[in-house]
């Protein structure tokens, strides 16, 4: 604790809170990310499985550090979070953008309360309707089609669009680094890096579970600095149009398994709170926002129910209280902070 408490005083980070709660989640993410794949390489089926969740936990993690240093909620100063947040970037795998591309498009969901995203893929998909029927088809054996497009699309664009080309060194040595650590995993257990694989899947799945049903705003389809008029969308509209997708009711602890990121009206109230003061941002505004609570569980099936419907749907559905109401919530596509640059 003393350390913490020198790091504070040198102005590392926020506060003791935040040196205690940061310094453990990061130290928990990379160990266990490391140590996923010690066990994913090894011959006992248990410690296989074991490696697999392991590893997802700590990329989901990963992207939801990387949303915390987009707030800079991590550290006290910028290039801290910065630092932080290319590094979080790498291990959830999206790392072919920077983390400022990343942030800069976040920060500006919140500004513009709307789900904004570079790429029309709706458009590509209605132009291309083998692709269409393609991803529809992987959507219905629930292989995440949509969201590996989104972030192959992160990839491909700048080698193909002169737009994008500014961005096509750090695509390009991120894609040679990454491709040697997977042909050296490969080498060193084939199985690891199948299982791995499978983790990547397993966590975009996770992912697009929580972003799809954040919201029920407006999307548009934009480059990075194009603006878009508010029409109308205030502080009421985003509370309004925002649902917090907790884990659990009844043991807020497990709410930790996405660092407290179901919280969502809490976190579009003050988006400067960090992670772990969410939960009691979120009781003090509960009252005023009831209708905003969704469980996990009623939004499995509608997730479920809405996996092919969901790709092209321009609606996002009217959810309504209570487990029933999460039916007619069909949810999105492509607004993941990780992919929408």
């Amino acid at each position: 604790m003393g350390d913490g408490i020198s790091l504070v005083s040198r102005g590392l980070f926020r506060d003791r809170d935040a040196a205690l709660a940061n310094t453990l989640v990061l130290t928990w993410v990379v160990g266990a990310w490391l140590g996923s794949f010690a066990l994913m390489g090894s011959r006992a089926a248990a410690a296989d499985v074991a490696g697999v969740l392991l590893c997802v936990h700590a990329m989901v993690l990963a992207a939801y550090l990387i949303h915390e240093a987009a707030h800079q909620t991590l550290f006290a100063p910028a290039w801290a979070n910065a630092w932080a947040g290319e590094a979080m970037n790498f291990i959830a795998g999206s790392s072919y953008a920077s983390f400022e591309r990343i942030r800069h498009m976040h920060i500006r969901h919140h500004l513009d309360r709307a789900d904004l995203a570079c790429f029309d893929f709706k458009a590509l998909l209605q132009r291309r309707p083998a692709v269409r029927r393609t991803l529809q088809v992987l959507e219905w054996c629930y292989v995440p089609a949509t969201e590996l497009m989104m972030h192959a699309q992160v990839i491909v664009r700048p080698f193909v669009v002169a737009s994008q080309r500014r961005y096509l060194k750090r695509v390009a040595a991120m894609l040679a680094l990454r491709l040697t650590f997977l042909a050296l995993l490969g080498f060193w257990s084939l199985k690891a890096l199948l299982l791995y694989s499978l983790a990547v899947l397993v966590q975009l799945h996770v992912l697009n579970l929580f972003d799809a049903f954040h919201h029920t705003f407006e999307q548009y389809f934009v480059t990075e600095d194009e603006p878009v008029s508010l029409d109308g969308r205030d502080r009421r509209y985003e509370q309004e149009n925002t649902y917090s997708n907790l884990v659990s009711l009844r043991r807020p602890w497990l709410n930790l398994l996405t660092l407290n990121f179901g919280y969502h009206n809490a976190h579009h109230h003050r988006p400067s709170v960090p992670w772990y003061r969410l939960p009691k941002l979120h009781r003090e505004l509960h009252d005023e926002h009831p209708h905003a609570v969704l469980p996990l569980a009623a939004l499995l099936r509608t997730w479920h129910r809405n996996r092919v419907r969901r790709v092209l749907s321009n609606d996002y559905g009217a959810p309504s209280p209570g487990r029933p109401g999460a039916d007619a919530f069909v949810g999105a596509h492509g607004v993941s902070f990780l992919t929408v640059i």
